[in-house]
């Protein structure tokens, strides 16, 4: 029996060899304690052990005994109240996952240190790792925070009337974020609830011969084992090709480490645990393949036999006008090879969800990216007609691409049909960092043709990459990886060769940047080689190239009047020009899907209970799409905060809206939202929207643009464009990197403060990809933990200048464009090329070697 005292309250613990983390969430359901690893490397479990920031998922209840614990709801009103405040109005939320963690490592500094320095309070937080933020505004948060404690300030009262298009406003989800009620799958508990897993393979590859759950069926809690023969439907499924077993059947050729065998289920995760443990499989094991280059040899085992003859998963051939002769006729020529390793979403949140029986369908709250195509993937799995399947967003705790596919979804809705009882999966962070779909490595061959003033004449590649054992979005990703390969530069004669193959890796897919920030790297430091050569600055020979409204890009589209690159050129010239050393580099990245593909924003906008509310399938995954509509309703209708309900993504009441990826939210359901608002003043005339109560507006936008290659002159490839320019500062004394400017040109920005949190996050991550990440895989199995994949902390993150380019052009929302993933894209070439003016090293590999982040594959950030 432990004592503990948690939150003022006394407690008496049985079990005392139980986490502490499953004390406080499942027992006392205090769920600010967030469960984001259970390896202690995350943070966001952290809580107050006698006022020390303590991360409480590794260590057993009786390590604490008689200690005081507190989390965030143990937190004084006074406390609280300042932190939500804090928290909004600086930005320092996005997905919201770690903050309360956060939180809790700011009131153990506060404590101590009422009047910390930024440098202190970057230091408590070296051990709470945000995806989102890039910490600054986490940083920015809590030094407000303590002000407004030791000054004893006020909480300044609310505007209702201020969220209007282009004010800096909390995001409507900051406050519940903050404090931890914000309801993530995991933080559903229901009753008669139980717990499901997969048991994976032993094998990369294999075939699968038995499965023996005798043992795990006599355990006292097991209900369930399901293999592939429970499943009513079809066995395979995928985003957009079905290659991907939702469970092996016997017989059948295993493809990764990943693959579910069977499916247990149990009154609770311990016995389920327990459980797998006991099941015999057996295999016969076959020869992996490893590597692209494996995959390419001929006579090489075949991952997908019935998908692929030659291990080819997509392969994409783009080109315009005639590269290899404005090559050969150019001054001067570069040719380099590069490479880019598989890399790691690493969101706060592991994937979960929950699912109920419904009649004869099924209840799914999930944290995706796209609630519209889990019901149709879990629907084919299932059997069912997919108005049976009901899907929705509980809040996501993060994405960026990583959360595109259905990957336990399917299984928590076979478990709760067949067992007529609700049904919890929740992915360790192992199974996580194993499952999901990475950033694709890339293997990349670029030839640059440049005339003797630095003018691009012609561009030439080849790149191949690993997309692992199952397709997921493979294809698109390498598509625009291909599309963006010529820069964001005016000329007309490039030749990109793209080849994606399977091998037995864990799958790749989408990836903040989606296949840009790969190329981006190379093309970039070539272009960087080519000034050296020719004897310009880097920033000239891209302001002599960059494209401007009316001319024409590489892939044949008109720039329009949106188009603001030399804008970002410009506006980080005095600090490019000034700091000697400085690296620098460019990017563009599409908004919307694009390609002559359907690509809908579709929207409903509802006057319900004296409210206006907003109904879209598109999930919001912390990028904040539902304070960007709230906004746009605000701002049209001239109505308060307060008049504005949005309602989560959902399948049974808001219309399909297209998945949260290729940074085509703000711009086509933004654009939705605007037409649905027209309605809505056209049906009010001279009244108030107040007087529609009961009807509902619905608007539709179809971002129409042209397949690739299509016999036009000018094809429109996407409905719009970001672009950026980022420049890297290195400390001369430390080496490491001071500070990035990144200048983004993204047409409107609805809410400034979010763009600078999108800017500020996807530069750090950017970083970390340039110096720090990587995915160690060795023989088909990742041996890297979340704590040592590289990811940046608030110690080793640089410090983000964020410039936000307005410019008038685009018709739609208001003329916002996506800015999720341009964030990323310049960061790696910008770093690379600031420290070849350090050292004069041409790093063509990521992570860039021989700097104090990376030496000889250790890392080092003291």
């Amino acid at each position: 029996m432990t004592k503990l005292n948690v939150n003022g309250k006394d407690y008496e613990i049985q079990d005392d060899e139980k986490k502490l983390i499953r004390f406080l969430r499942d027992d006392l359901r205090l769920l600010s304690v967030k469960d984001g690893c259970s390896e202690g490397a995350c943070g966001a479990c952290h809580v107050l052990i006698d006022n020390e920031s303590t991360k409480c998922c590794t260590l057993p209840v009786k390590v604490f005994a008689d200690k005081k614990i507190v989390t965030v709801e143990g937190l004084s009103q006074r406390q609280q109240d300042v932190f939500a405040y804090a928290f909004g109005v600086c930005g320092s939320v996005q997905c919201g996952f770690c903050i309360p963690g956060m939180v809790i490592s700011a009131m153990a500094l506060l404590m101590k240190n009422p009047n910390p320095s930024r440098e202190e309070i970057v230091y408590a937080l070296r051990n709470n790792i945000c995806r989102c933020t890039g910490y600054k505004k986490i940083i920015d948060g809590i030094e407000l925070a303590a002000k407004m404690l030791r000054e004893e300030t006020p909480i300044p009262e609310f505007d209702e009337n201020d969220y209007k298009i282009g004010k800096r406003v909390p995001r409507i989800d900051a406050k519940d974020k903050t404090l931890g009620t914000a309801v993530y799958p995991d933080d559903i508990y229901l009753d008669n609830m139980l717990h499901a897993s997969a048991l994976r393979s032993k094998y990369a590859r294999a075939t699968l011969v038995s499965i023996d759950a005798s043992k795990a069926l006599e355990l006292e809690g097991i209900v369930a084992v399901f293999t592939a023969d429970d499943i009513p439907g079809e066995t395979k499924s995928g985003h957009l090709v079905q290659d991907w077993d939702c469970m092996i059947p016997i017989g059948s050729t295993i493809h990764f480490l990943g693959d579910a065998i069977c499916l247990v289920v149990g009154e609770n995760r311990e016995i389920v645990e327990k459980a797998k443990k006991l099941i015999k499989v057996e295999y016969v094991e076959m020869p992996m393949v490893r590597t692209h280059k494996e995959a390419a040899l001929p006579g090489s085992p075949l991952v997908h036999p019935r998908m692929s003859k030659d291990n080819k998963c997509a392969e994409k051939f783009i080109s315009r006008g005639d590269a290899d002769k404005a090559i050969a006729n150019s001054a001067h020529v570069f040719k380099e090879h590069f490479e880019t390793p598989y890399t790691e979403h690493a969101f706060l949140e592991p994937e979960c969800c929950v699912a109920l029986p419904d009649g004869d369908g099924v209840i799914i709250y999930s944290t995706d990216q796209g609630t519209y195509d889990v019901r149709g993937e879990v629907a084919t799995i299932l059997g069912i007609d997919i108005d049976k399947v009901k899907v929705e967003n509980a809040y996501v705790g993060g994405g960026f691409g990583g959360k595109e596919d259905v990957i336990l979804q399917h299984h928590a809705a076979l478990a709760a049909m067949k067992l007529q009882r609700p049904v919890k999966i929740k992915f360790s962070r192992e199974e996580s960092i194993l499952i999901h779909p990475k950033r694709h490595p890339f293997s990349m061959d670029f030839t640059l043709g440049v005339d003797d003033e630095g003018n691009i004449q012609g561009v030439k590649a080849e790149v191949i990459t690993d997309t692992g054992a199952y397709a997921s979005l493979c294809g698109p990703v390498l598509e625009r990886a291909c599309t963006h390969a010529a820069g964001p530069y005016h000329y007309e004669n490039f030749s990109i060769h793209g080849v994606s193959y399977y091998t037995n890796n864990p799958p790749a897919g989408a990836f903040r940047g989606f296949g840009v920030t790969q190329t981006c790297f190379a093309i970039e430091s070539l272009l960087n080689k080519a000034a050296e050569e020719i004897g310009i600055t880097p920033w000239e020979i891209r302001y002599r190239n960059a494209i401007r409204p009316g001319e024409v890009l590489p892939n044949g589209q008109i720039a329009d009047d949106s188009t603001g690159l030399v804008e970002t050129l410009e506006a980080v010239k005095d600090i490019y020009d000034n700091t000697p050393g400085a690296g620098i580099a460019c990017g563009m990245k599409n908004a919307g899907v694009g390609v002559g593909l359907p690509d809908y924003g579709r929207i409903i906008l509802a006057i319900k209970d004296g409210k206006i509310q907003i109904r879209s399938g598109a999930s919001c995954i912390g990028q904040g799409l539902g304070t960007v509509l709230t906004q746009e309703v605000c701002t049209m209708l001239d109505c308060k905060y307060s008049d504005v309900e949005y309602v989560a993504a959902n399948t049974y009441n808001a219309p399909d809206s297209g998945t949260t990826s290729g940074s085509r939210q703000t711009t086509l359901t933004g654009e939705a939202c605007r037409r649905a608002l027209e309605k809505i003043i056209e049906a009010k005339g001279d009244g108030s929207w107040k007087d529609l109560e009961g009807q509902e507006f619905y608007a539709e936008y179809l971002g129409k643009t042209d397949p690739l290659g299509a016999d036009v002159p000018n094809p429109v490839s996407h409905v719009a464009y970001s672009y950026a320019t980022q420049v890297c500062i290195i400390d001369d004394k430390t080496g490491l990197v001071k500070k990035i400017v990144a200048a983004h040109a993204i047409g409107k920005a609805i809410n400034p403060l979010s763009v600078e949190g999108q800017i500020e996050g996807g530069a750090v991550m950017g970083a970390g990809f340039a110096l720090t990440e990587n995915y160690p895989i060795e023989d088909c199995k990742p041996v890297g933990r979340y704590g040592t994949i590289g990811l940046l902390r608030s110690n080793s993150a640089p410090d983000v200048d964020a410039i936000i380019i307005e410019k008038e052009g685009l018709k739609t929302s208001f003329g916002a464009i996506g800015i999720g993933e341009i964030t990323s894209i310049p960061t790696a070439p910008a770093i690379a090329n600031a420290y070849y003016n350090k050292d004069e090293l041409f790093r063509t590999t990521l992570p860039i070697d021989n700097t104090p982040y990376y030496k000889h594959g250790v890392f080092d950030f003291e």
